[in-house]
Order: C-alpha cells, then sequence, then structure tokens
C-alpha cells in the first residue's frame, strides 16, 4: 500500500514537472512569475502576522494561500503555453473544444476540405455553435453552407459560426472556450437533447475517416472527403 501511494506520488511529481519544462520552453519567465506570486503572498501574510502578534497561525495561512495561488498561476501560464504551441495547427480548435465542461455535445470535423479547412460544431444551451478554422475566405465558405444545413435541421435553433484566428472578427485560440461559455443560453437541456437527437443522424466525417484525435502535426495534409 505505502509503494503504491509512493508511486503515485512519484508520477504526480513527473506530470508537474514535465507540465513545468514544457511550459518554460515557450514561457521563460514562468518559474520567477509563479515564484514571486507564491511568496509575496506568504510575505503579505507574514508581515500581518507580525503587526497583530499571530504570525505563526497567519505564517502558515499565508503559505497555504501561497501555494494555492502559485498552483494557479502556474495552470494558467501553462493552458496559455500549450495553446500557443497549437495555434495554427489543423484540428486545435477541436482540441479546446473537447476541454469544455459538461452541457457541451462536440462533433469534431463535420466539414473538411483537403486544404486543412475545418468545421467544428459544438451543441449546448446556447444553439449550435459552427467553429471553423483555415484559410478565412475558404472556412467562411465552409461554415455558410453548414450553417444553412443547421438551419434547415433544426429550424428555430440559434446557429453561431466562429471563425478561430487572429484577424478582425476572429476569435484567438486562447479565447475561444471563453467565447463559447459566455454565450446567451436560448435553449432548455430537453432542447438541447431533441436537437442533438436530430443532429446525431447526421454525424460526421469524423465517424466515417481515419482521422488522428487531437491537433494534427503541421504540413499534414487532411484525407480527402466531400468536394466542398
Amino acid at each position: 500500500m505505502a509503494s503504491k501511494e509512493t508511486s503515485e506520488k512519484s508520477g504526480r511529481l513527473k506530470q508537474i514537472r514535465l507540465a513545468y519544462q514544457m511550459t518554460k520552453k515557450s514561457d521563460k519567465k514562468v518559474g520567477l512569475v509563479v515564484a514571486a506570486w507564491g511568496l509575496g503572498i506568504f510575505g503579505v501574510f507574514l508581515a500581518i502576522g507580525f503587526l497583530i502578534d499571530h504570525y505563526i497561525i497567519l505564517g502558515i495561512l499565508g503559505l497555504l494561500f501561497g501555494l494555492v495561488a502559485a498552483a494557479f498561476v502556474f495552470g494558467r501560464r501553462a493552458e496559455k503555453a500549450v495553446l500557443g504551441d497549437m495555434e495554427g495547427t489543423p484540428g486545435a480548435a477541436a482540441a479546446v473544444l473537447q476541454s469544455l465542461r459538461r452541457g457541451w455535445v462536440i462533433t469534431p470535423a463535420v466539414a473538411v476540405t483537403r486544404n486543412q479547412d475545418i468545421v467544428h460544431r459544438a451543441v449546448g444551451q446556447a444553439g449550435i455553435v459552427l467553429v471553423g478554422e483555415g484559410q478565412p475566405s475558404r472556412v467562411a465558405n465552409l461554415l455558410a453552407a453548414e450553417k444553412r444545413k443547421m438551419s434547415k435541421i433544426a429550424d428555430g435553433v440559434v446557429v453561431t459560426d466562429i471563425i478561430v484566428g487572429d484577424g478582425e472578427g476572429q476569435v484567438p485560440l486562447r479565447k475561444l472556450q471563453g467565447k463559447l461559455v459566455k454565450l446567451p443560453r436560448t435553449m432548455s437541456k430537453a432542447q438541447v437533447a431533441t436537437v442533438n437527437d436530430r443532429l446525431r443522424a447526421l454525424g460526421g466525417l469524423m465517424d466515417n475517416m481515419p482521422l488522428p484525435k487531437g491537433p494534427m502535426p503541421k504540413g499534414s495534409r487532411m484525407p480527402r472527403g466531400p468536394r466542398r
């Protein structure tokens, strides 16, 4: 039992170390920033403790809050670094969508072109959200065609289209999840289930194509699908 717990702790430490090493490649100051937050909060609590003559209790609290703050800051910077590495990679938007919390049904690659333009579908209480990634003008046409299809199948349901990118009117990959979460709710959970039942019959290209999960390596080609 003890050896199992030791093994689990060792595994967690390896994961943390690996995450730190990967983050540091693109965020050179991550160690300094995380340490500054942790030590800064600990220092504030300790200073207050000396002022009111309760430095032991507040020192312990400061240590705990400092560790929590350091973990939170590291998590956010690690996430930002990972998204930065994924940006511009085909399939990156699908990976971000699939990390959404409960309440969304994600169907990657409902429309694909041989030029690596892709449309993913997310269904939740905000309605149907179509997320496109690739060359903006081609993706816009792909999204328009998919939006017309959704409007016929799910009449009356709000359909929102998003192009991932840093251009005007586009949503950066790092802000994609937040964009969906902030969309106004227009359907009940029962309505979401009904819409998903209708769309499930359509499936997606992922059902019939040997596409890898998550982002694809840069420079790779999409399998050929129906012409769009």
